[in-house]
């Protein structure tokens, strides 16, 4: 096909004019000190020493060698990487407002068009965070309604384990199941049962997509956005976004048969109702149905994935520690007994809650964490950084930094215990980022967390099948965005 040939050999021009000029405006800056970094080649810039499958593990690496503040190409892409608890927090905390904004990413910008929360920008960023937080604080969040809820699931979610008598299954499509219907009450006012299909397909398309979005296929089309139309992993991704909006759409045009303003049931009856009073003001409101749909795709996603992936790394932890799950369970006999966990019991559980802490620390769940960028042009740690930069605060970075952590690389929750066994809060503990951008639904997650998990240690007794000892049990996290264990099976034993 010597078509393809020509495109291939325009782009390579393009690219190389660009690269060109990249280097001739980074040479204008030359009185500025910017952050070192490997030295690049024409083109690819360091796409050549990357891993990527796994481009967190390259970073930290460079790390060692360009000190916790550095500069990568990756093509005609510069960005900044940050490593290590100290740096980050010192942008992202201490200089919140100068990372604040959202990185330009062409497939972020595909899939979100700046709608939502997590992906959007500027004012249209603050606007619906505010109303997200207060709408889901409206319905409940961190109250005793939704703890309530959370008990509901966890008691449906243990009768269905106990269906599968002791024998193996693949825990994790339930998890997820369970996670779901807890951001669907707030969103939509009702739950799935877990083997209805329209759940299982929505699940489906969010796994898939949260895998395709961390895969070379993509960070290719991020680096080179023009080799779109090659690579089959973006168009994927697409279609499965508008598979999902066709359900959103459906469902709030379900809501709007039934839409009361004086009796609202559900999130997105309250952004109907601010959406009607904004819309009175004017005609430029945010306040507008692709926003809307941008709203229930983030909440969903993020709702269901951290938390159902962060337990599915529980069970095989526990599996493969048996003795501290059995640490555990001595901790929920003593402090609860039979009746069922509640919030407040987490502390007078200390080990419980070390536990759950370090789950979600070795998890390290989103390694990379989302590009943030700066607002300004900003010197950081004695580096010019200017003004829409890409930032890569490095989660996987401070969950593992050796100098905040006595074993960073092993399941150890004594991190997060005293020499008292009282448990200890960790400054360096940023699994749902930190700043403005920090996770919106962070006291949602610990409830559900907690719950579950003490819950299901109460129930059950979760080992290896026959055959598989705990030293068989992989602890290798598996590729995307997110990242999860490896499938594997469990035997729930009744306790």
């Amino acid at each position: 096909m010597a078509w393809i040939g020509l495109v291939l050999l325009l782009l390579l021009f393009i690219l190389t004019v660009l690269f060109l000029f990249k280097m001739s405006s980074s040479q204008s800056n030359s009185s500025q000190k910017l952050p070192p970094g490997p030295r690049t080649i024409p083109i690819l810039g360091n796409l050549h020493i990357m891993d990527f499958k796994r481009p967190f593990k390259t970073m930290i690496k460079l790390s060692k060698e360009y000190g916790s503040v550095f500069r990568l190409q990756m093509g005609c892409l510069e960005m900044v990487v940050l490593t290590g608890y100290e740096t980050v927090k010192e942008a992202l905390v201490n200089q919140a407002e100068a990372f604040a904004e959202r990185a330009i990413v062409p497939i972020s910008e595909d899939y979100a068009k700046g709608f939502g929360i997590i992906f959007a920008h500027g004012e249209n960023w603050r606007k619906m965070r505010q109303f997200s937080i207060s709408a889901l604080r409206d319905y409940g969040m961190g109250k005793r309604i939704v703890e309530d809820k959370i008990s509901e699931e966890c008691s449906v979610l243990i009768k269905t384990y106990e269906t599968y008598e002791g024998k193996p299954f693949d825990p994790a499509t339930i998890l997820k199941a369970a996670a779901a219907n807890i951001i669907v009450s707030f969103l939509l006012g009702k739950r799935f049962e877990y083997e209805d299909a329209t759940l299982l397909r929505l699940i489906e398309l969010i796994e898939e997509n949260l895998h395709l979005a961390g895969t070379p296929s993509v960070l290719v089309y991020n680096v080179f956005p023009k080799l779109g139309f090659l690579l089959d992993a973006r168009k994927k991704i697409m279609n499965n976004r508008k598979e999902f909006h066709k359900f959103i759409e459906a469902t709030f045009l379900e809501n709007l048969k039934e839409f009361d303003e004086n009796n609202q049931r559900t999130f997105i009856d309250a952004f109907l109702v601010r959406q009607k009073k904004e819309n009175k003001k004017s005609i430029d409101s945010y306040f507008h149905n692709d926003n809307l749909k941008g709203l229930v795709d983030n909440l969903f996603v993020a709702g269901m994935d951290t938390t159902s992936n962060t337990l599915y790394w529980a069970l095989l932890l526990m599996m493969k520690y048996p003795e501290i799950q059995r640490k555990v369970q001595e901790e929920i006999a003593k402090e609860v007994g039979v009746r069922q966990p509640r919030t407040e019991d987490r502390f007078k559980m200390p080990y419980t809650n070390a536990v759950i802490h370090e789950i979600q620390r070795f998890a390290d769940i989103v390694p990379i964490n989302l590009p943030h960028a700066t607002t300004k042009d900003i010197t950081f740690k004695g580096f010019f950084i200017p003004k829409g930069m890409q930032i890569i605060p490095l989660l996987s970075s401070v969950l593992h930094d050796e100098s905040q952590w006595e074993k960073p690389h092993e399941f150890y929750p004594e991190h997060f215990l005293d020499s008292e066994g009282k448990f200890v809060k960790r400054d360096a503990f940023m699994p749902f980022s930190a700043g403005q951008r920090v996770c919106a639904g962070e006291t949602l997650a610990k409830m559900e967390l907690f719950l579950f998990f003490t819950n299901l240690l109460q129930r059950f007794t979760f080992q290896p099948p026959s055959g598989t000892s705990k030293d068989d049990l992989d602890l290798t996290p598996a590729l995307g965005l997110t990242t999860p264990p490896m499938p594997y099976k469990t035997c729930a034993v009744l306790s």
